[in-house]
């Protein structure tokens, strides 16, 4: 509304009450008028307006677009103008509203189209941006989904996850105005976040999930005037079937090696070399079922875990379905990718296999030989697997029987038997000496 159009509509209301109902207008008015209207005055650079526009004005032609449309109009200098709306524009406030009007009255058609200058130089993209896009396509062209969850969970997921009083996952952020009490705390943790999307889906029947989110947890630094300390995560969940059922094959449950190997393809794709898995002792075993959990160490420093979901905390969920997950620290994780890959070329020399087979205690993890045996760095090793594992009889209770292969080869030339035998029992009697292990019995 015109602040100042009150009188004008009130004199032509009166006109119209006196022409109609034959009355006589009485000279004068009373105006009760305790804040009066005060004009807007803005400084208009012809630079500035010519630069934010694109076009090429001159200070005459500003003025007379403005005065067009009933601005007060005052020249300053050759460069500055100050303008006075009509107190019937109520919406000119500030430089860019004059600014529209002068576009529209010059014509939007007429501004010539320009292009920003772009540097020769392409910068390179932000590495975490990168590798999180990257993730996200490996994931997904592993067969999950990704979910997207509030950063706001219940105050009871952590006694869902069975967390001891001291965890740091326990140092929660408070919200002052939460929607709900569902979500009354910033999250320290992906995996309530999965585990509830997981609820609703089987409660929608959709029971074979492989979910993964990517997201920030938020930890209290203890004082209340600070941020919360953020780390970014990664977490996956896969509970169901192996693969959905059909008529040519079984329908068989999805198990820990299951996941264990996307996040082995996923370390693989990402480039990064020096990942171990290794069993996590019971005590440390607090949402994951103790025997079925990995520690994921990069380096030897633990970047994260993958295993079973602890029946008791399914049961917290409300939840009747075995269900996996894992948890990656993605910005550490993040400082193990390399800035450049490296190529060699294709062998073309024909490689060779040996098979080792040791009998162990049922306490020595199968990494560790792996990573004696890279210790060795013997040139002709090629490659070397793990492909049977096997306990009973007749191999002695506490122990277990492994079998490796090692693949052989050289980039030289191609390799005989006699040399290839040599470093094999080499190996072997290493990983005897190393490892207490024996020779089956022929």
């Amino acid at each position: 509304m015109d602040p100042n159009g009150t009188l004008t509509a009130l004199n032509r209301a009166t006109q119209l009450i006196a022409e109609l109902g034959g009355g006589k207008c009485v000279e004068g008015v009373i105006d009760e008028y305790p804040l009066p209207f005060s004009e807007t005055t803005i400084d208009i650079s012809i630079r500035r307006l010519n630069r934010h526009l694109g076009t090429r004005l001159d200070t005459a032609a500003v003025g007379k677009y403005l005065t067009s449309i009933e601005f007060e109009v005052i020249q300053i200098d050759e460069n500055k103008l100050r303008v006075t709306p009509p107190s019937c524009r109520v919406d000119i406030k500030r430089f860019e509203d004059i600014s529209e009007e002068i576009a529209r009255l010059f014509g939007y058609n007429n501004i010539e189209t320009t292009f920003p200058l772009i540097p020769a130089d392409a910068r390179h993209p932000d590495k975490k941006i990168d590798l999180r896009d990257r993730t996200k396509i490996l994931m997904t062209g592993l067969g999950f989904s990704e979910a997207i969850n509030y950063s706001f969970i219940s105050k009871q997921s952590c006694d869902r996850l069975e967390l001891p009083p001291d965890d740091p996952k326990r140092k929660m952020v408070d919200i002052l105005n939460p929607i709900s009490e569902d979500q009354s705390v910033m999250r320290t943790s992906l995996i309530p976040g999965l585990l509830e999307t997981m609820k609703l889906n089987i409660s929608l029947q959709n029971k074979n999930l492989k979910l993964f989110e990517i997201g920030n947890v938020f930890f209290h630094t203890g004082q209340d005037d600070n941020q919360p300390d953020e780390v970014e995560m990664l977490a996956g969940l896969w509970t169901g079937t192996r693969v959905d059922s059909a008529w040519s094959s079984d329908e068989i449950n999805c198990d820990f090696y299951d996941l264990k190997g996307v996040v082995e393809e996923l370390l693989r794709k990402l480039d990064i070399v020096n990942t171990t898995f290794t069993r996590i002792p019971r005590e440390f075993c607090l949402y994951t079922r103790p025997g079925f959990t990995a520690r994921i160490l990069d380096k030897n420093e633990p970047v994260g875990l993958v295993g079973e979901v602890h029946p008791k905390v399914l049961g917290n969920y409300d939840l009747q379905q075995t269900a996996f997950i894992f948890e990656l620290n993605f910005d550490r994780l993040i400082q193990s990718v390399p800035d450049t890959k490296s190529a060699r070329p294709i062998p073309k020399y024909p490689s060779t296999s040996r098979d080792i087979t040791l009998i162990i205690d049922n306490d020595v993890e199968t990494y560790k030989i792996i990573k004696t045996v890279e210790i060795l760095q013997e040139k002709l090793v090629e490659h070397l697997h793990l492909f049977d594992v096997f306990m009973g009889d007749p191999i002695p209770k506490g122990k277990k029987s492994v079998s490796f292969r090692i693949t052989y080869r050289s980039s030289e030339e191609t390799l005989e038997d006699n040399r290839v035998n040599h470093i094999h029992k080499t190996i072997t009697n290493q990983l005897l000496k190393t490892f207490d292990a024996t020779l089956p019995a022929e």
